[in-house]
């Protein structure tokens, strides 16, 4: 059933996983899709007449749906537009909330903009990636992010956030924590480095380019992360089985040096570290930042893990993906199981990088 509040056409019972990555997911009781800021509103209005959750989704491609669904209206944010007039010569623009990343990136890089060419190939709209801060390869997007446009559920005005204000952390902001369901973002402005050095912080990118004589150019970087995506199956591909999954799953977990030592004496008396091994590690401005793939894998749970329903992806122990016939229980269930497994191994919490829909506070459907 169909029917049309103002400009805004809402659908009943529209099943979710049509619109994940991973395509799980029950129905939402109502589906509306808004490429106006006015139809965005028009949303609003229609959840709160009715005394509905509002779940807003972007491209889907890092949301788990429970098999019940989701009880309230499910808004996917569709506005699409470019306004950047001179980028190529100062470096600023903004997008609209709906627009594609990976396109957005692709067009950053064709203008010799510098800042974003790292997180090539993530899939997902603009608008869903402050959210997360979502980041790879030595970049995070809070760092070009100069401001956002926002709808204030609870004022139900139109506000710009300066980007300070939305607290960009390690897979963190207001929006996923403090303000967590406050905004409905709809256009994201940057602020990129016209003809900028490309970045190469990472370490996978510096062993790729370690026998250039020149720097790379950003096109160069970004064609390199595109490959080393593709290889890990974190490139949405029809061909790929791989990549039918919400890329990666939990988060790389920030410990303190304490915690780290502890986790290391743990591991070796379960046998899972040697004696003289360590976990690898990197410093972080709260600790120290351990591959959440490492811990995985050495708690039992290799690449590949799984049945003919779900499982761990064969290039990426941190994506898990749908096989052909999961659920979002089945899914659950295997990373439930992952995140036990590290705990009893490390003594370390594993946390969902990925938004449950439709789960209770503990993760439970």
């Amino acid at each position: 059933m169909t029917r049309t509040t103002g400009g805004l056409e809402i659908r009943e019972n529209v099943r979710l996983s049509r619109y994940t990555t991973i395509e799980v997911g029950g129905p939402a009781r109502y589906f509306a899709v808004a490429s106006r800021d006015e139809e965005v509103l028009e949303a609003l209005d229609f959840a709160s007449s009715r005394s509905l959750p509002l779940f807003v989704l972007g491209g889907g491609s890092n949301v788990l749906v429970s098999d019940a669904g989701f009880p309230g209206l499910v808004l996917r944010v569709a506005m699409r537009g470019l306004t950047s007039s001179g980028a190529e010569r100062h470096g600023r623009f903004t997008a609209a909330a709906g627009e594609e990343w990976d396109g957005l990136v692709q067009w950053c890089v064709e203008l010799s903009l510098a800042g974003l060419e790292c997180m090539s190939g993530i899939p997902g709209s603009v608008g869903a990636a402050p959210v997360q801060n979502i980041g790879a390869y030595g970049q995070e997007v809070g760092q070009t992010i100069t401001a956002l446009r926002a709808l204030d559920r609870q004022t139900r005005r139109i506000v710009e956030l300066p980007g300070r204000q939305c607290r960009f952390g390690y897979r963190s902001s207001i929006f996923n924590s403090t303000d967590r369901d406050r905004y409905v973002i709809l256009s994201v402005s940057f602020a990129l480095r016209v003809q900028g050095e490309s970045c190469l912080k990472h370490g996978e990118l510096q062993q790729r380019f370690q026998d250039a004589s020149l720097r790379p150019t950003i096109r160069e970087v970004r064609e390199a992360v595109l490959s080393l995506r593709r290889a890990k199956g974190m490139l949405i591909s029809p061909q790929d089985p791989d990549s039918k999954s919400l890329g990666s799953f939990f988060k790389n977990p920030i410990v303190s040096g304490a915690t780290l030592r502890r986790a290391e004496e743990q591991g070796r008396r379960c046998g899972r570290l040697s004696p003289d091994e360590v976990l690898p590690r990197f410093e972080a401005p709260e600790g120290w930042k351990v591959p959440a793939a490492f811990l995985i894998e050495r708690a039992g749970f290799p690449k590949g893990h799984g049945n003919e329903r779900a499982g761990i992806s064969s290039k990426h122990a941190l994506s898990l993906v749908n096989r052909g016939r999961a659920t979002g229980q089945d899914v659950w269930m295997l990373a439930s199981s992952i995140q036990a497994a590290v705990r009893n191994v490390f003594g370390i919490e594993l946390v969902p990088e990925a938004v449950l829909v439709g789960f209770d506070r503990r993760g439970q459907p």
